[in-house]
């Protein structure tokens, strides 16, 4: 399974993005898809994640209740929705996924930059 991410760009602070990752997988239903970012000068972290076959998601404190996770089953595509952006969720946002049962993300895309002015 390939991921593609798209979408980023500069935003003022408190605009909002949408970010995509088409997959070219065929069927989703065994995996988990999640948004990982990368600051600089930081760690990578996971932003939230979505398990296909039933939708449910998560989501990590810094970005709960601004970030919304989605997914279009017929495009094979997921979201991330990005509201009330502040200028520390610049990073390069990354998509990734892992089948089910496995204990780490092992399929990545490339980066997408978002960048948040003040």
């Amino acid at each position: 399974v390939q991921l593609q991410a798209s979408g980023g760009g500069l935003v003022q602070a408190g605009g909002s993005l949408r970010l995509s990752c088409e997959t070219s997988a065929r069927t989703l239903s065994r995996y988990v898809l999640a948004w990982f970012r990368q600051a600089p000068g930081k760690e990578r972290e996971l932003v939230g994640s979505i398990r296909w076959s039933v939708g449910t998601t998560y989501y990590a404190d810094s970005v709960k209740g601004r970030f919304t996770i989605s997914r279009h089953n017929y495009k094979k595509t997921v979201y991330l929705q990005m509201e009330s952006l502040k200028p520390e969720d610049t990073a390069v946002y990354y998509c990734a996924a892992h089948v089910l049962g496995a204990t780490s993300y092992d399929l990545w895309g490339q980066g997408t930059l978002v960048t948040v002015s003040s």
